[in-house]
């Protein structure tokens, strides 16, 4: 399988988790506000500080983002573009979010699809502050209780990475039981959720969120990204059992590569290693 060698020791806790409840749940972003206090605004309307939503749709403008690229330093095995402030507004295709915490202030990690005036599909890294909502649309979010995405300084990646911590819980109204993980590097994407469910007998839980990066990928039709830094997002995932009683993963997701190819397509399992991280939440059904 594929690996990149990354600036530090590797971490022995590959995947690092935090059990928690949590509840599914939509709202509707406001217009006029910047993406972060409109994501914000609406968890915290729920009950929650924080947790995971999809954008399917939607529009936003100003708006600025970066996209994957390599370091120019060598401080880190990838980093990030110049910043894109495309002109006009430009329309979500698709985007999944991780809404936390970054130096006591509300923070999120957002990767997507979307088209701008230009026509084209474009995609990468949605920046919080600078990125207005053009017009009221719905998400879908799952909020989290006992747990928090907390921006971190990362060793091995030599970044500052959202992980999940405890945090004591509030009472919010929750539904389901929950966990909020992030996936260490080079090691597979699927077979790293299976291995996980199996150690906590999860036998069937729904993916929600999921936002991080794979060296390239290989998706289960053939097709392949060959350019090794990616920005992905989920567009939708289970943990089922199979009637042989094992844990299969089913992975759909969008990605944008360095070079501005844009995939999507149901990953592979056994040949999709994480790059930096992937950040997700469980809801154990």
């Amino acid at each position: 399988m594929r690996s990149i060698v990354q600036p530090g020791p590797p971490n022995p806790e590959r995947i690092q988790w935090v059990e928690a409840r949590g509840r599914a749940f939509s709202f509707t972003l406001k217009a006029g506000l910047p993406l972060l206090e409109a994501a914000r605004r609406g968890f915290a309307e729920a009950g929650f500080a924080g947790g995971v939503l999809g954008m399917r749709g939607g529009a936003l403008g100003p708006f600025a983002y970066v996209m994957p690229a390599l370091s120019k330093t060598g401080a880190n095995a990838a980093f990030y573009s110049d910043t894109f402030r495309p002109e006009g507004v430009t329309q979500l295709k698709f985007a999944a979010m991780t809404l936390g915490e970054r130096d006591g202030a509300p923070f999120f990690h957002c990767h997507g699809l979307w088209t701008e005036t230009d026509g084209d599909l474009h995609g990468g890294h949605i920046l919080p502050e600078e990125s207005i909502v053009a017009e009221p649309f719905a998400v879908e979010a799952f909020g989290i209780d006992g747990a928090v995405f907390t921006a971190e300084v990362d060793s091995e990646t030599n970044f500052k990475l959202f992980g999940p911590v405890p945090r004591e819980a509030t009472g919010a109204n929750t539904t389901s039981r929950a966990f909020a993980l992030r996936l260490r590097p080079n090691q597979d994407f699927a077979c790293a959720l299976e291995s996980f469910c199996r150690q906590h007998g999860i036998f069937h839980a729904r993916i929600h969120g999921g936002v991080g990066s794979t060296i390239g990928a290989q998706f289960t039709d053939g097709r392949s990204v060959v350019p090794f830094a990616t920005e992905l997002a989920i567009r939708s995932g289970t943990i089922t059992s199979t009637a042989e009683g094992t844990l299969e993963a089913t992975l759909d997701i969008a990605l944008v590569d360095y070079l501005g190819g844009i995939a999507e397509g149901r990953l592979m399992r056994g040949d999709n290693p994480v790059l930096m991280t992937m950040e997700l939440v469980l809801e154990v059904l």
